[in-house]
């Protein structure tokens, strides 16, 4: 870019210049008429007071012809009159303007009408007052008008000189201005409308598609330097015109490229969402990364827990030998370990590597390899390779979009992992609740009738029928109730909702559990304004309301029970019942392990619940289950 011209050099600075020159030419031509006018003013006023000398020194020869003493005082003040105006015409008076003409042929005359006023027409005026006769003054007084009448024709004539200066003066002012205009014209058309004019064309034709134009730089000014930038213009824009249609193509197959990387992305992405197994998961990966870069082979490979092993998930185009020999291999053995300690491993051409033959996958005929981790957030799970039967050059675009490819399988493989630890936790927890159950209910019965038929079995070996009679009873109500447990533990186990049926199943537990038992219930529903709890959180509600009930019916000898729910924005519900009760701080000092009211504790901290337990002796027991509004999950 051009820096900007110097001062001399501006435009701006040309027009400044041109228009102070122009500005003082009027000026200087103005002012000369303006000193002209105030000569000739002068002038004028200096023949006005010449000719009132005459006038004057005529009115004193008419005084001095009459006798009396008022005339000859009159003749005394026009004398003094006559001093003082040549004492102005002498002098000049420069506020009105007064003053003689500066030209030596009439200051000559004014001095000699001067000499003539004092040498003779005075003394005649002194010697006429005396003697009452105007004899000498009217002998000398036509001179004096003479000379008078002399010096106003020269004023004349240097005021009409000066008049004829005057309009000449004004002829050239109006000439200066007429050709000073003209120039100004000519030369702003020359800087400004002409460059303009220039660029305005030049720009018609550069948006008519002729690339070729140029304008001339005919100067160094502001102008030049815009032609100079229009030029560089014209010629980029001649480059970008012979170039566009390649540039064009060339953006054309990046968008497709990246379009391609987009698509590929987005299938990799659907496909890892699909609910495969980690081989399925894995092989599918691995087919669909081959046939986008052209691989002839390929493999899969994580490490052992210990970070020590590679061992191979899956591979495609690789022979059997080649995969029982490398099933489990250390991790420093090969490239693939060494991806998954330094990040992408790319060999275009094997053969350019020493001791080749320690490569397995060269011996088999492959050129280049190609190897990329697979990673999570926080860790490196393992690595897959590229294998490439001819050398192949892997592009950084193409390199980027295989480490993202890896990161998306191993995300997915990571999903995987903790998707089996989560139902493994599960299936842990669940067979704990079911280990607490039958220990509290099937474990307890068959004990008891263990101890039932050791009893029996002493009685019937001492004969004792009459204890026999009373132990059977107690076996068969131990049988009987030992299968209403297993039933239950049935029906819990079976029992799976949908969404919006836990009331439909609140009702028939209420109902099997008065069949059952015999037990008067009753069951309260406010369930207006909550929403539906969601299917898990359900299934733990229900699975609390069973064993409550079940242990009401092992323990509590009620006759009434109440079950009351509140589904709201808080969800909460109640189960009174009207039996012994116990003194829990009692029951705690004995150390007394009640499994159930664990498994209803259990349950609620997986609903993220509270659960209340409240007896006393005599006074029925009171458990009260609340979900608040903060841990409901939406249905």
């Amino acid at each position: 870019m051009n820096e900007l011209p110097s001062l001399r050099d501006r435009l701006s600075t040309r027009i400044i210049a041109s228009s102070l020159a122009a500005l003082t030419v009027m000026l200087c031509m103005i002012g000369w008429t303006l000193w002209l006018s105030w000569q000739l003013e002068g002038a004028a006023a200096a023949i006005n007071d010449t000719g009132s000398l005459r006038m004057r020194a005529n009115g004193i020869a008419i005084e001095l012809l009459q006798s009396d003493t008022s005339h000859a005082n009159q003749a005394l003040a026009g004398l003094r009159a006559q001093r003082d105006t040549l004492d102005r015409l002498k002098r000049g008076v420069p506020s009105r303007p007064l003053f003689l003409p500066d030209a030596a042929d009439i200051r000559a005359q004014m001095a000699q009408v001067e000499a003539t006023w004092e040498n003779q027409l005075k003394p005649a005026i002194t010697l006429g007052l005396a003697q009452g006769r105007a004899d000498a003054y009217l002998a000398v007084l036509p001179g004096f008008i003479d000379k008078a009448d002399r010096l106003v024709r020269m004023i004349e004539t240097d005021n009409a000189a000066k008049t004829n200066l005057l309009r000449l003066s004004q002829a050239v002012l109006i000439g200066v201005a007429s050709v000073g205009t003209l120039a100004m014209i000519y030369l702003l058309y020359l800087w400004i409308i002409s460059p303009v004019l220039n660029l305005q064309e030049g720009l018609r034709r550069m948006a008519g598609r002729e690339f070729s134009v140029r304008l001339p730089v005919e100067s160094n000014d502001e102008f030049g330097l815009l032609a100079q930038g229009f030029n560089r213009m014209a010629d980029e824009l001649e480059g970008l015109y012979r170039d566009l249609e390649n540039r064009v193509q060339k953006k054309t197959a990046l968008l497709a490229n990246q379009n391609r990387e987009l698509g590929a992305l987005y299938d990799m992405a659907a496909f890892l969402n699909q609910p495969n197994d980690i081989d399925a998961l894995c092989r599918g990966f691995l087919q669909r990364v081959m046939k986008e870069f052209n691989a002839d082979g390929g493999s899969i490979r994580v490490t052992d827990p210990l970070g020590d092993k590679l061992h191979l998930v899956v591979s495609e185009g690789l022979s059997s030998d080649l995969e029982d020999t490398e099933h489990c291999m250390k991790i420093n053995a090969c490239f693939c370990g060494a991806a998954t300690r330094q990040g992408v491993v790319v060999i275009q051409d094997f053969r350019k590597l020493s001791q080749t033959e320690q490569y397995r996958c060269a011996s088999e005929g492959f050129k280049g390899l190609s190897v990329f981790r697979i990673v999570t957030q926080d860790a490196v799970l393992g690595s897959f390779s590229l294998h490439y039967r001819n050398t192949r050059t892997i592009a950084p675009a193409e390199a980027q979009l295989l480490e993202t490819l890896g990161q998306h399988l191993g995300v997915a493989l990571d999903n995987r992992r903790l998707s089996a630890k989560a139902r493994q936790l599960a299936v842990a927890e669940e067979r704990n609740l079911v280990a607490q159950g039958l220990h509290d209910s099937i474990a307890q019965g068959l004990n008891f009738l263990n101890l039932q038929v050791q009893m029996l079995d002493s009685a019937v070996e001492r004969e004792q029928w009459d204890e026999v009679r009373e132990i059977v009873p107690l076996l068969r109500t131990g049988v009987d109730e030992s299968y209403q447990d297993v039933r239950e533990l049935l029906v819990n186990f079976r029992t799976k909702l949908g969404q919006g049926e836990m009331l439909a199943a609140v009702e028939d537990t209420v109902a099997r559990f008065r069949r059952q038992s015999g037990i008067e219930v009753t069951l309260k529903v406010d369930d207006l304004e909550g929403a539906p709890l969601p299917p898990e959180q359900q299934l733990q509600v229900l699975f609390i309301l069973q064993e409550a009930l079940s242990n009401i019916r092992k323990h509590a000898n009620a006759s009434r029970v109440q079950v009351t729910i509140h589904n709201r924005r808080d969800f909460e519900m109640r189960i009174d019942d009207n039996g012994e009760g116990f003194d829990p701080a009692e029951v705690a000092q004995r150390g007394e392990h009640h499994v159930g009211l664990n498994i209803m504790q259990e349950r609620a901290q997986r609903l993220s619940a509270t659960l209340v337990l409240e007896s006393s002796p005599g006074k029925g027991t009171h458990i009260r289950l609340a979900l608040p509004r903060t841990e409901r999950q939406a249905a």
